[in-house]
């Protein structure tokens, strides 16, 4: 369900030749950057980079940083790291710019399989030469930290669902929100990080039969804060991935006049997983599809690519 599919005939060695021509021209030809990058998937970009070092014995990444500025260089380099390594990416830069990005570690961190968690901090410790855990244990504090934590182990149990087990959890959620002491919070991110995706379900159903409210409304009304945006983030993400991306988008788009390092994120991180759901849901949602809002915020070549990443339908425009 991603916009961007493996291209057709696909020749890295000639992609790498026109990538080539197009970056040490006397101006860069952003067009032929924007129409190969975007339309070929990440392991195609990735054979493409290879090529082009062997072909010009340069880095494809550092001749993109080099020639391009400004969003539009954050759009094509970000599509040249492997998706495990642009989240480590992301993730370093919300850890140790000069202020923390906390929702650049909800997006990831409350989104992520175990797998892909375990794949993300393997690539940055490589990148970073440091450990994950420990970055997020040194830049972020309370239960917020602990919960980051939590989720960055990537042990959420798969597959398995006991009813009786969810009639208890919803129980202890509900005097969670009620009681709202530490131990209680302990409890409650203990159960949302570390339950399978069915288990919760059955959970968040039990939760609206016991106290007659949706469990989002009773963490909203009980909590505050970022710990709060990350429960919320978690049972949405564990509801439906796709609605909460929509409304992310929605939410950089519109609430934030256009925060463009979230855009570009979620764009390029789900370009190949369900960015067409995500679209579908946005629509459903807001009236306007995604494509329409990012052509009535941004412009010039990084519009252009944006649109190219989002692929939009003719009634899009």
């Amino acid at each position: 369900q991603g916009t961007i599919l493996p291209a057709p005939n696909f020749n890295p060695i000639m992609d790498a030749q026109l990538l080539g021509g197009a970056l040490q021209g006397i101006s860069c030809e952003k067009d032929v950057l924007i129409d190969i990058l975007t339309q070929r998937c990440n392991s195609q970009r990735l054979m493409i980079a290879e090529a082009y070092r062997d072909m010009y014995g340069r880095d494809l990444i550092t001749d993109l940083k080099e020639n391009l500025s400004h969003h539009f260089k954050e759009v094509m380099v970000g599509l040249m790291y492997p998706p495990a390594s642009y989240d480590a990416h992301e993730l370093w830069h919300a850890l140790k710019g000069v202020d923390t990005e906390e929702n650049c570690l909800i997006d990831i961190l409350a989104s992520r399989s175990n797998m892909e968690i375990f794949q993300m901090k393997e690539a940055y410790l490589m990148q970073y030469n440091t450990d994950l855990q420990q970055d997020i244990d040194s830049e972020t504090s309370g239960h917020f930290r602990d919960t980051l934590m939590n989720l960055a182990q990537g042990t959420r149990m798969e597959g398995y669902a006991d009813p009786s087990t969810a009639a208890q959890d919803a129980m202890i959620l509900w005097e969670a929100c009620q009681q709202k002491t530490g131990e209680h919070k302990n409890m409650l991110q203990m159960i949302l990080c570390n339950r399978s995706h069915q288990q919760l379900w059955m959970a968040f159903q039990e939760f609206q039969n016991i106290s007659g409210q949706d469990i989002v409304d009773a963490i909203n009304e009980c909590y505050d804060g970022y710990f709060q945006e990350l429960l919320v983030a978690i049972v949405l993400c564990i509801r439906d991935k796709p609605s909460y991306f929509a409304y992310r988008l929605y939410n950089a788009i519109h609430d934030f006049g256009f925060h463009n390092k979230t855009v570009i994120r979620i764009l390029i991180a789900r370009s190949e997983i369900d960015l067409m759901n995500i679209r579908q849901r946005y629509k459903e949602r807001y009236g306007k599809s995604l494509f329409h809002d990012i052509k009535h915020f941004a412009s010039g070549h990084y519009e252009s690519a944006l649109l190219a990443i989002c692929a939009g339908d003719t009634e899009d425009y």
